[in-house]
């Protein structure tokens, strides 16, 4: 009884909260599905950019283009090096780490993960746990046939953000504990930056269950998290985040610093793939057995190599087109003396995508390689920079599934998207990053505010949004400023 009532005084706690703050909310977007993110499944012909991007390009680089030239070539003979590497070695690349040792973790896993941008983090919730939630999946899918899902023949990617599976995963304290764990690599160059990686906040995606066979969720090598943006003063230039990469100085970016994203504006066109929080990982946790070439996910394990890499590719042009070692050789390839407004791969409101084609020195079909076998209750990750993919066609005799969860900070810009997603669970609908209409509003049996709270530890609460931030002593400066901040976003504030 207690507890009920306390579950209602929450929940009216975070209605209040709501009511209290406006918050800009991105124009609500179009009906559609997860083909709507990217160019290659929307059947829809990539556009050319705007003119612009030739001036923008120019401006990157400008009185940098000597070191800029020299860079590439450096780059370049460092990525031949490399791309052996994978190429010998697969998938043994990807650090694993069971979740009973994340406490102690040794020093070759995080040295590996932060060189190859992956982790492979093992049972961190039990097997009958994550097959019991795809199970629980399937049923609220049957009592509701008419959920949205791609391919619509044969559906693979469901358009489900609040069954009671996914609400459970996201707020279980395992995987909360995961992801602080994770984020611990990373770091701030400004002592009191508005950011905590000891406060996950929870991003509501999407859900996979792939039957053998699928050859429709065919997603190749892309990266998530804004497309020109990574190239527009007011997109990642708001923070200089490649600023070292754009000097010539790719050795010195730094993937793993975190301040130089807060002020990242990742979503500049509103499209249906675009993500406005600040993920440092994607990730999934794995709902079913998997191994390679089951319909599973691929990497790319040259990680700040292949990010210098597809940065710089707008700016080079080969003297001489072809293939083979004499069309890569750095001898062949020249900076663009007045640059056009390409961006190879990249379409506005789009992900970035990639090829062979178009970015041959990454030989994407031999270093995209497939993480391990999972296990249902394993939790993977990958660098927001990361290059990834799927299975072209699923090889495999059961089903390939997985909840996305990625694992997110706590900053400004995140506590605001909690406001509006936080109204979106209530109402039913998908959050604002993505395709709109009804979603599940009208699903039968639906989780409600309430049932979150029952289900889920304070930590999980707050992740959502449902609880506000205790501010400690023991927290640093930036730390007590960033939560008394989202406490004031979120409405909680005294």
């Amino acid at each position: 009884m207690l507890s009920t009532m306390l579950s209602r005084r929450l929940v009216s706690i975070h209605l209040l909260g709501t009511s209290k703050r406006s918050v800009a909310t991105a124009a609500a977007k179009k009906e559609g599905d997860i083909s709507s993110v990217f160019v290659s499944l929307s059947g829809a012909a990539p556009k050319p950019l705007p003119p612009r991007f030739a001036s923008i390009k120019t401006q990157l680089i400008a009185g940098h283009e000597e070191e800029v030239r020299d860079s590439w070539v450096r780059l370049l003979k460092a990525l031949r090096e490399e791309t052996k590497v994978i190429e010998e070695s697969g998938n043994a690349v990807i650090p694993q780490i069971n979740y009973k040792d994340i406490d102690k973790p040794s020093e070759g896993f995080s040295r590996q993960h932060k060189d190859r941008g992956v982790a492979l983090v093992r049972g961190v919730v039990s097997e009958d746990q994550a097959i019991q939630w795809k199970k629980d999946i399937q049923d609220y899918v049957r009592r509701n046939p008419h959920t949205k899902a791609f391919p619509a023949d044969k559906p693979a990617v469901f358009e489900l953000y609040w069954s009671s599976s996914q609400l459970q995963a996201r707020a279980h304290p395992n995987l909360i504990k995961t992801q602080k764990f994770l984020m611990n690599h990373w770091h701030s160059d400004r002592e009191n930056a508005l950011v905590s990686t000891q406060h996950p906040v929870i991003y509501a995606d999407r859900l996979r269950i792939r039957q053998p066979g699928d050859a429709g969720f065919a997603l190749g090598p892309h990266i998530d998290g804004g497309s020109c943006e990574r190239w527009e003063p007011e997109g990642y230039g708001r923070g200089g985040v490649y600023n070292s990469v754009y000097a010539g100085k790719w050795e010195d970016f730094e993937p793993f610093e975190s301040s130089s994203r807060l002020p990242v504006v990742s979503d500049l066109y509103n499209g249906a793939g675009a993500c406005s929080m600040f993920r440092m990982y994607q990730g999934w946790m794995a709902m079913s057995h998997t191994a390679p070439g089951e319909g599973t996910l691929l990497v790319n394990p040259l990680f700040r190599y292949a990010t210098a890499y597809y940065l710089l590719r707008p700016f080079f042009s080969p003297k001489k087109e072809g293939s083979g070692a004499g069309f890569l050789h750095e001898d062949n390839w020249q900076l663009d003396p007045q640059q056009e407004s390409v961006i190879q791969g990249a379409s506005l409101g789009h992900t970035q995508e990639l090829s062979d084609a178009l970015h041959p020195h990454l030989d994407l079909p031999n270093t995209m390689v497939h993480v391990p076998t999972v296990r249902p209750g394993d939790y993977i990750v990958w660098h927001c920079d990361t290059i990834h993919a799927v299975d072209k066609v699923h090889a495999g005799s059961t089903d390939s599934s997985v909840m996305y969860i990625p694992t997110c900070p706590l900053t400004e810009t995140n506590a605001e998207y909690l406001v509006r997603q936080r109204e979106a669970f209530r109402a039913g609908y998908p959050g604002n990053d993505f395709p709109g209409g009804k979603g599940e509003s009208e699903h039968v049996g639906r989780p409600t505010a309430e049932y979150l709270i029952q289900h889920s530890t304070i930590e999980g609460q707050r992740g959502m949004g449902l609880r506000p931030w205790d501010v400690e002593e023991g927290h640093s400066k930036g730390q007590r400023a960033v939560l008394r901040r989202a406490n004031e976003i979120l409405g909680f504030a005294q």
